[in-house]
């Protein structure tokens, strides 16, 4: 039995979608959800559904009671999430779970001088207590996902025609969440991933600046990159009244990418694919062909 946690997220459906493809049987699949009304659809699909929740530790042994194979993907909660991973890890080898696969952070600077610090130090932490546990597990290392991209962007970038963030000449390895999903269904549906990490990222990492300059040619519309300091960029959007919190996070990421933290590119996805993830440039030509011509 195969159980995904965060099974109603985006990440987890994706999974389990692609397992049910790998032609793994509904019936040897489990999804851990919080509230069994959500899972609706899931359930329809034939998906044995487990009730849980991180931060409850006697809810998740419940859970993953008779689970061989556990994907088992981070937490959205930063502030908790060390508290909640650990009760996932306890949980795991209390109910013997043979396998845990791992969705953790892809950076280069994975010290306390990272802007991204509190990101990474709770990945970090949740591979060393996985490890420790003595379960077999495999880790993933996840770039930035390629999907956030329009969010740095800015919702208005076409109409501005102003890619504005604090970024510098920095580049991201970004790569798309369903092609991670993918590569990570076909992990879990196969053998021979005991103790191995891998990075997804795509082969080649890109800069907002070119980003600006591809947009230029795809749409036609003349677009600019500014890079301001970070001090600046929290005070221009606090000043247009976005939420604190999300500034914080769209900084955060955009000051590591500026440090070259987010540089990262490999072939580990590719492989596991089976084919070249989607470049930037086809996401691009999605996205924003689509947003021009309705």
């Amino acid at each position: 039995m195969i159980l995904i946690t965060g099974a109603t997220g985006h990440y987890g459906k994706l999974t389990i979608n692609f397992l049910l493809n790998n032609g793994v049987p509904a019936n040897q699949i489990a999804a851990l959800v919080r509230n069994e009304e959500k899972a609706a659809d899931l359930k329809q699909l034939g998906i044995e559904l487990r009730i849980g929740d991180y931060n409850n530790y006697d809810s998740l042994v419940k859970a993953f009671t008779g689970i061989e194979k556990m994907l088992f993907i981070s937490s959205s909660d930063i502030i908790n999430r060390e508290t909640q991973h650990l009760h996932v890890v306890n949980a795991a080898k209390a109910s013997g779970v043979q396998h845990v696969v791992y969705t953790g952070f892809n950076g280069k600077n994975q010290s306390e001088s990272s802007p991204l610090w509190l990101v990474s130090k709770s990945h970090l932490n949740t591979e060393k207590w996985i490890k420790e546990s003595g379960i077999n597990y495999t880790i993933l290392k996840n770039t930035l996902y390629m999907d956030f991209i329009p969010m740095f962007l800015g919702e208005t970038v076409l109409k501005s025609g102003t890619i504005y963030l604090p970024a510098g000449d920095g580049k991201v390895g970004a790569a798309l969440r369903a092609e991670m999903a993918e590569a990570t269904a076909n992990i879990l549906s196969s053998n021979n991933h005991i103790g191995k990490t891998y990075s997804f990222a795509n082969p080649e990492s890109f800069s907002y600046g070119y980003i600006a300059t591809y947009l230029t040619q795809l749409t036609g519309k003349s677009i600019q990159y500014i890079s301001p300091t970070a001090e600046e960029y929290v005070q221009t959007l606090t000043t247009l009244g976005v939420p604190t919190d999300f500034i914080n996070v769209l900084s955060s990421f955009a000051v590591a990418q500026s440090l070259g933290e987010l540089d990262s590119t490999g072939s580990d996805l590719e492989t596991l694919l089976g084919r070249k993830p989607t470049t930037i440039q086809t996401f691009l030509s999605q996205v924003y062909t689509t947003a021009t011509n309705p």
